[in-house]
């Protein structure tokens, strides 16, 4: 389980293209990683498969997970957001976050906000029921609000959240450009109410 704190920005050393899988090394800068641990790689839960005493590691990528997040865009010299599993003992500064992808969503837009930023993305209609204002939602595994909701056009709707100077710079947020296609992680609760009122 993850916050979507993002502890530390990584950036991709190799990445190596299998039958429907993908390998990437990573400079995590993390010095401690233990093989097995899980670590979110832009808001996606992998598993490090050959950590190394210098920051980097590695992590396999099968088609499962491929399919659902934008892993499969990732090159040598890409930016990834990182984020080690939380303890018993760590402070929940974010929300409950799985790793679990729940499909992707499309920058749209950024307009300045005194020191802040106003940043939309399109998302799937299909996500639409899991989302209310002032709720949560993760981004490329980083912890945000939601603070406007547009109404479903062409299979789509608009998301606007206020992104804070600090995440701007301290995560891959203020590298996107209008187009660009991020992990998508609504909150787990919402779905589990989902199911539970749908049970008889």
């Amino acid at each position: 389980m993850f916050s979507g704190i993002i502890e530390s920005l990584g950036h991709v050393l190799t990445a190596q293209t299998g039958d429907k899988s993908l390998v990437i090394d990573v400079d995590t800068g993390l010095k401690d990683i233990a093989e097995g641990e899980s670590i979110a790689v832009n808001g996606v839960c992998l598993t490090a498969v050959a950590p190394a005493a210098t920051g980097h590691a590695r992590f396999f990528i099968s088609s499962e997970t491929l399919e659902r997040s934008t892993l499969g865009a990732l090159v040598a010299g890409s930016r990834v957001n990182l984020e080690r599993a939380v303890t018993p003992a760590t402070r929940l500064s974010g929300h409950i976050v799985q790793g679990h992808v729940d499909g992707t969503a499309h920058y749209t837009a950024c307009t300045p906000s005194g020191d802040a930023r106003r940043v939309e993305f399109s998302v799937p209609e299909s996500l639409r029921r899991y989302m209310v204002e002032k709720g949560s939602i993760t981004l490329d595994g980083i912890s945000l609000t939601l603070n406007e909701i547009g109404p479903v056009e062409n299979s789509a709707f608009t998301i606007a959240l206020m992104i804070i100077p600090h995440t701007w710079a301290h995560t891959t947020l203020g590298t996107l450009n209008v187009g660009d296609a991020v992990n998508v992680e609504v909150d787990v609760i919402a779905k589990y109410v989902e199911v539970l009122c749908q049970t008889k």
